[in-house]
């Protein structure tokens, strides 16, 4: 596996911005941000893990300026005086330290927790109110409620930029709004906002990228992350077949898009039974932007069977692999979540060869900010 280190410490680019290695901090939620703002202890946390040697941060998820983006006060939002304080601080940190960082602006739709107490006379939305197929939950978004969800990502990625941030992500995953809009069991729109094909039902996402685009120019680098599967059916297929995808991805690519997030479960699974490549395999090939792969690197349990009856994930410090793959340019990113929180110098150990002392991942690790 020696040899094959060498890539995966080897500078590459997104936009026309230098990342110095090709592993990057994938964005995990930890709800410890009080009254939603990024404390001290939130900027040492990033601190720490470049330090161990990511060569690029993507934050937890951050809500942009819309009333139900979140009902939850931990999670850290994205506008105000106070949580731009906050966040400044998070990127000095980041910054002093050598490194670089996106914040992931999120708005969670019909998944947003209603029950909660926080802020539950604000209904929760979605394209269609349905949090799954034929599962309402919130009101159809009208269309001013569009138009103002637009705006509110695109206001959040020009604060990025002002706030010092060094690029930005879209989350368009894991049926949460964005993904909601591209999701026909989620979009059953019949006006411009929905469509029959998945390409059709981008407009929504694509929309923020290209009035952002007018804000913040071509340089800035704003990339998405997307998943074919759903919290709310894991084995979701939007995209049934490569000519499908590509459809999908190039109305991104030509509304600005820089990289593509490709989350799936375990990375190592093949995305069509004919190709052993993966979800960010076939986008790199689609699309010729940078693709960044994800899902269970350096553990030997995806992310749920984890918490079941939690019992933890192990370290599995064989990645002949991942690296096999980005070695034959398969992606050009590796994004690691669980591994480095359980281990701040999870990449450093890597390089180093230091593979006896990696620890594995147990839902406890979560309590609190390391």
């Amino acid at each position: 596996m020696g040899h094959l280190l060498e890539k995966l410490f080897s500078e590459s680019i997104i936009n026309n911005l230098v990342i110095p290695n090709r592993i990057i901090m994938a964005p995990m939620t930890r709800s410890l941000s009080p009254n939603s703002i990024p404390g001290r202890d939130v900027a040492k946390y990033y601190k720490k893990r470049v330090e161990g040697g990511v060569g690029l941060v993507i934050t937890e998820g951050t809500t942009v300026d819309s009333p139900n983006a979140s009902n939850d006060k931990n999670v850290p939002c994205f506008y105000g005086d106070a949580v731009t304080k906050g966040w400044k601080n998070v990127v000095a940190e980041v910054h002093d330290s050598g490194g670089l960082i996106f914040p992931q602006l999120w708005h969670q739709g019909t998944m947003r927790k209603a029950e909660e107490t926080w802020n539950p006379d604000v209904p929760s939305y979605g394209p269609s109110g349905l949090s799954s197929p034929g599962k309402a939950i919130g009101d159809p978004m009208t269309r001013v409620e569009i138009e103002e969800t637009i705006n509110a990502f695109v206001k959040g990625i020009v604060l990025s930029r002002e706030a010092g941030f060094d690029g930005v992500e879209l989350h368009g995953a894991h049926g949460y709004l964005l993904d909601q809009f591209f999701w026909l069991g989620t979009n059953i729109r019949k006006d411009e906002w929905g469509g029959v094909s998945l390409e059709e039902r981008t407009r929504f996402a694509t929309e923020i990228i290209k009035r952002a685009r007018k804000e913040v120019g071509k340089d800035y680098p704003i990339i998405i992350r997307f998943s074919q599967w759903k919290q709310q059916d894991f084995d979701h297929k939007m995209a049934e077949n490569p000519d499908s995808l590509k459809l999908f991805l190039d109305t991104f690519v030509d509304a600005g898009i820089d990289a593509f997030h490709c989350s799936q479960r375990r990375f190592w699974e093949h995305e069509f039974e004919f190709s052993e490549l993966n979800l960010a395999g076939w986008v790199r090939k689609l699309s010729n932007k940078p693709s960044i792969t994800v899902g269970s690197v350096g553990l030997d349990l995806e992310f749920v069977e984890t918490f079941q009856g939690n019992k933890g994930s192990n370290s599995n410090t064989d990645l002949t692999n991942l690296l096999e793959r980005l070695d034959k340019n398969e992606f050009d990113f590796v994004a690691v979540g669980r591994a480095l929180i359980s281990n701040p110098d999870w990449c450093n150990l890597i390089k180093n060869k230091k593979y006896d002392k990696i620890k594995g991942f147990f839902p406890k690790d979560l309590e609190e900010l390391n």
